[in-house]
């Protein structure tokens, strides 16, 4: 993921739409749905009040980088810096009152000299052990001349009216550390570690430097196969379908029928290229493929949307009870990105596909979903009923829904491409896209209602054993569940290669990568 911040569409019954074609933005009252794409900011017209609805607002506005300041928040320190803040802002509260009264010239002169030293120190410093060694005496000194300011009988009203101003600067303030805090939140999970980085850059000069053979032509009956297990991964990111294909194979009883298709961009394509060559996975086979380089005619335009990996979002709800209780509810999903439509095109030889994304980490044999009979579905997939259509009623445009049909996650998904064909669901979705693009919408915004409509009824909801997730964001999941689950999904901005991944959880993802492997060593990607 390489787009910064979140672009936020909302969408909800008896409220007015907004749209602007620069940041993709659609907002409403009720319910937001965030998507990373591009920068944006929502702004709350209605205040609410309580600990709990004011943790509520703040994932509404910023994501998860709530779950992340909340778990990482620290107990106070630097108490005399916090000291000398909180008797700044009474002096300065005061001083204009004393200021006015030519009887406490003396008391006035006092306590502005105060105020001046006071900022002088606290403009040099932030923290306790950085103070000058007299810094208990100046204390002692402000403190006795607030005493005496609040002695003397002053305005009531312009010592409120002072304080007003104070508290209205510093609220403004808080919000722009709060808002620059989410700023850098957000940088650091769309921006590819360094070590990622050095990573694909020496096996990109590696694979130049010493070309391995092509083995395409000579594994072209075994790509093509319909008879082996076929999985699907698109990824621009090494270590992570590294991981998700040892996992598979590790957990697998048997791999020599499994064959796993890695779809990359040009920009990673040598460099996977060179990895899966020199990396072993077991008896399993793995074929890199440059999706932008895959010439497919029907779909051109599609083929032309380097949109690889899954697309994330983020619902929330805002609703009101019969108590005129505010509360939110919001929850965290992924769907297919425009690239996945063009799978039937790729693989025109294969009748089953499983698509696994790149996030996941597969802790049991998944051989038992090939025999699965989905009947007349097209897709398994885990569902996500938290989250109907009804509530996206709005954003669907004037399509027929069933009200009671359910969102779903990707992550784990088995796919028969043979009734994908023919009910020609790419023709599909690309007649939705362009549909409720007319309508208003935007291309990349229009796809995902798009893909709900796409698979409406066409899902087969996999049992919720099969796939865990959240693992990218919520701190609380139950050990014992955890370690039970067949696929872990790393959901969410906290992915496990970031240094903000959570931590009880990298572990799970670690233990797939081989630390001993040079170009891991010298890029530090496995620390």
């Amino acid at each position: 993921m390489y787009a910064f911040d979140q672009s936020w569409m909302s969408l909800a019954n008896h409220s007015r739409l907004f749209y602007s074609t620069g940041s993709h933005h659609l907002i409403s009252s009720n319910l937001v749905l965030q998507k990373n794409i591009s920068t944006s900011k929502v702004e709350m017209a209605d205040s609410m009040k309580g600990s709990s609805e004011s943790k509520n607002i703040c994932e509404l506005r910023f994501g998860s980088y709530c779950l992340w300041r909340q778990e990482h928040r620290e107990r106070m320190k630097d108490h005399t810096v916090k000291k000398m803040k909180d008797l700044l802002y009474v002096a300065r509260a005061y001083y204009p009152s004393i200021a006015k009264l030519s009887k406490l010239d003396k008391l006035s002169h006092e306590l502005k000299q105060n105020i001046q030293d006071f900022e002088r120190v606290l403009s040099e410093t932030t923290a306790d052990k950085d103070l000058p060694p007299q810094i208990e005496k100046k204390l002692d000194k402000m403190e006795s001349t607030v005493a005496r300011a609040k002695s003397h009988p002053v305005d009531c009203n312009n010592v409120d009216k002072k304080f007003r101003q104070l508290v209205d600067l510093t609220e403004d303030e808080a919000n722009f550390h709060m808002k620059q805090s989410a700023f850098l939140y957000q940088l650091t999970v769309q921006t590819m570690p360094k070590s990622l980085h050095c990573l694909s850059l020496r096996l990109t000069v590696e694979y130049f430097r010493s070309p391995p053979p092509d083995m395409e032509l000579l594994l072209a009956d075994k790509f093509q196969n319909p008879d082996l297990h076929h999985f699907v991964i698109f990824s621009n990111n090494i270590l992570a379908s590294s991981a998700v294909i040892n996992s598979t194979v590790m957990n697998s009883e048997e791999t020599s029928s499994q064959v796993f298709h890695v779809l990359t961009d040009r920009q990673n394509y040598f460099a996977m290229k060179l990895w899966f060559f020199q990396n072993k996975y077991k008896d399993a086979t793995v074929r890199v493929l440059d999706i932008e380089g895959l010439k497919l005619d029907e779909h051109e335009k599609l083929s032309q949307v380097h949109q690889l990996l899954p697309e994330e979002f983020r619902v929330s709800f805002r609703s009101v009870d019969k108590l005129s209780r505010v509360w939110v509810q919001t929850e965290y999903f992924s769907l297919f990105s425009q690239s996945h439509y063009l799978l039937p095109d790729i693989f025109p030889t294969l009748r089953k596909v499983m698509i696994l994304d790149d996030d996941i980490i597969v802790q049991k044999d998944l051989s038992a979903l090939w025999s699965l009979d989905m009947g007349e579905k097209v897709i398994g997939a885990v569902m996500v009923c938290t989250v109907r259509l009804v509530q996206l009623q709005n954003y669907l445009g004037e399509n027929n829904f069933d009200e009671q049909s359910c969102a779903w996650m990707s992550g784990l998904n088995i796919i028969d491409l043979g009734r994908w064909r023919k009910l020609d669901l790419t023709k599909s979705f690309e007649t939705l896209v362009l549909k409720l693009t007319s309508e208003g919408g935007i291309s990349e915004a229009a796809a995902v209602p798009a893909t709900l409509l796409t698979f409406q009824g066409l899902v087969y909801d996999l049992d919720d054993n099969w796939v865990l997730s959240g693992l990218g964001y919520n701190y609380g999941l139950d050990p014992e569940i955890v370690k039970k689950a067949a696929v872990l999904h790393f959901n969410g901005n906290m992915k496990p290669w970031l240094e903000l991944g959570i931590p009880k959880y990298k572990g799970l993802w670690r233990n797939f990568l081989n630390p001993e492997n040079t170009f891991l060593s010298n890029c530090n990607a496995n620390q």
